[in-house]
C-alpha cells in the first residue's frame, strides 16, 4: 500500500469517509438534510466509440436549506482529483466541498 492510500473502513475508502458518511446519514435520518446520496457520478466528457467517458465520482451529495452540496472526504488531493474537480466547476458550475 502506498503512502497515499488509506485503509478501507466498513466498505469506505478511508476512515474519514466512513465517519463522514455516518455523520451525514444521521443528519438525513434527523431530517436536517434531504436526498442524501453516496458515490454520485458526474459526466465531465462524454465517451465516444471505444473511448469511455471521463467522470467525477463524488463521495456524497445532499440538499439542505443552503442548497445542493457535492462533497468529498479527502485526505490527499491527487493531481487527477484536482483536474476533475476543476472540470466539474468549469463545465457544470459545481463546486466540490472538501470535508
Amino acid at each position: 500500500m502506498s503512502k497515499y492510500h488509506s485503509k478501507r473502513t466498513n466498505g469506505y475508502a478511508s476512515k474519514l469517509e466512513a465517519n463522514t458518511a455516518a455523520g451525514l446519514s444521521a443528519l438525513a435520518r434527523a431530517g436536517k438534510i434531504q436526498d442524501f446520496k453516496e458515490q454520485v457520478t458526474f459526466v465531465l466528457v462524454q465517451g465516444k466509440d471505444k473511448v469511455r467517458a471521463i467522470t467525477y465520482i463524488a463521495d456524497f451529495t445532499y440538499w439542505d436549506e443552503n442548497g445542493y452540496h457535492v462533497c468529498d472526504a479527502k485526505g490527499y488531493r491527487t493531481e487527477v482529483y484536482r483536474i476533475k474537480r476543476k472540470l466539474l466547476y468549469l463545465l457544470h458550475g459545481i463546486t466540490v466541498e472538501e470535508l
